[in-house]
């Protein structure tokens, strides 16, 4: 099921994945589970692992729950920020016995903004440490530098790259360092509003992997926005993140006429980005604010 989805992404083929963000329960709701099986073009699940620091479900434990009742493969997000190299290597460990070994590494959203107070973030070092930690494990080695005694079947790791910089070099930059660091089966960007951003992350992506004879996936994050106050957020708090002000002043008149209105014109402005990017690139990360159903309005 994995190495097929692999295949798929690194072939000519469109590829779609759809974030999930489990709410904050004891449970993964039927009815979730059903809304993510209606979803037939989606060739993956991305698993959130608290995202903006607030509390959610483990995302290894859900991804093997989500893949197990949709039988398609989830890529579990991990972050460096709530556990130190022991815990994140034993637990991709003990995911790899139940089948999960795909994961989005990720530093992390920083702890002071989210909804736990008094909590400390760990932040051993960046993500690329939790690259290396995947590479050594494939090779048979944990993170302390001891031999595994059974090998693991292939983990596969993704990381993720801004959309957008003052600095556009700054990007490329940080795309060569993270796939000189480790092995980077695919890159995750954030939402992506323009076609010129769109161009420069997929140019430089191709500089990159020709430079480093690699074959590393660009995956183009696509993200409606439905509403003014959305727009707000993602142009004032998503760092790495730029939403055009003509999006922000046509939601904001929108929304004096109503949400009828608001929502209207978000549809309308997101459905002709997409189709826009789709004359680029193939292949997209599709996010919505736990709103995975919306995808029908667009494919």
């Amino acid at each position: 099921m994995l190495e097929a989805l692999i295949t798929k992404l690194q072939s000519s083929q469109a590829f779609l994945s759809v974030e999930v963000s489990p709410r904050l329960s004891a449970t993964i709701a039927q009815s979730v589970i059903d809304e993510l099986e209606s979803l037939n073009l989606a060739d993956c699940f991305v698993c959130t692992d608290s995202p903006l620091a607030r509390l959610k479900p483990s995302s290894i434990l859900s991804s093997i729950k989500l893949q197990n009742a949709l039988q398609k493969p989830l890529i579990c997000t991990l972050s460096m920020r709530d556990r130190n190299s022991i815990a994140l290597c034993g637990d991709i460990l003990g995911a790899n016995e139940f089948g999960l070994r795909a994961f989005l590494s990720l530093s992390g959203d920083g702890v002071k903004n989210g909804d736990c107070a008094g909590a400390k973030g760990v932040f051993e070092e960046s993500s690329l440490k939790l690259g290396r930690i995947i590479d050594g494990l494939n090779q048979g080695i944990a993170a302390n530098g001891k031999a595994l005694g059974d090998s693991v079947k292939h983990i596969y790791n993704f990381s993720v790259i801004n959309s957008y910089a003052n600095n556009t070099e700054s990007l490329k930059k940080k795309m060569l360092k993270k796939l000189s660091n480790s092995a980077v089966q695919g890159l995750f960007t954030q939402p992506v509003f323009s076609l010129e951003a769109a161009r420069f992350l997929l140019e430089s992506l191709q500089d990159i992997n020709k430079e480093l004879g690699q074959n590393c996936v660009m995956i183009l994050g696509f993200f409606p926005v439905l509403g003014y106050k959305m727009a707000l957020f993602l142009r004032d708090k998503l760092p790495g993140v730029y939403i055009p002000n003509e999006w922000v002043e046509q939601l904001e008149q929108a929304s004096l006429k109503g949400k009828e209105e608001e929502y209207k014109v978000g549809l309308e402005l997101s459905r002709e980005l997409f189709s826009k990017l789709q004359t680029l690139h193939n292949k997209f990360h599709f996010m919505s604010a736990n709103k995975p159903s919306l995808l029908r309005e667009f494919v």
